[in-house]
């Protein structure tokens, strides 16, 4: 991906992009049941899952943004706040129904915290680990987010 196309995403997304999805939920009386289909209640192919538990009271965990990867977060258990940050404007959400998920896009900031006892984050990603998709320094996501704002 060039340069270019890398500040064109950065600063075309805001979050407003950004949506809490409910995913549907089976009640039954042996226990719920919430089913996750590619196309259907994500928005995009998922690629990668991965999961973050045992979280030190106080840790903060994310603090990055992506080039090119959506992903989908949902408190499996227990309860944590995701801030969004699209270098303008931020918004906090608290997750804490295993049927509910913030859909986060490229371009935006990141940061998980507030992260209760026993508590677990899913995520869903479309793209595979790549580092080189990772925006892990604020000073650089920031100038990315203005940086072709001043340009004619």
């Amino acid at each position: 991906m060039s340069s270019i196309d890398k500040l064109k995403i950065h600063n075309m997304s805001n979050i407003n992009d950004c949506r809490l999805i409910t995913l549907n939920r089976h009640h039954h009386a042996n226990g719920n049941l919430t089913a996750i289909n590619n196309g259907v209640e994500l928005p995009f192919e998922l690629q990668r899952t991965f999961y973050i538990y045992d979280v030190p009271g106080g840790a903060e965990r994310g603090g990055h943004s992506h080039y090119t990867c959506h992903e989908f977060i949902i408190a499996i258990s227990g309860s944590f706040d995701v801030t969004i940050d699209d270098g303008t404007n931020q918004h906090t959400y608290t997750l804490n129904r295993p049927n509910q998920g913030l859909l986060v896009v490229p371009g935006i900031w990141r940061t998980l915290q507030n992260f209760s006892s026993g508590s677990v984050c899913l995520a869903l990603a479309s793209h595979h680990f790549d580092e080189e998709d990772y925006v892990r320094d604020y000073q650089e996501f920031m100038g990315l987010k203005h940086s072709m704002k001043s340009k004619p």
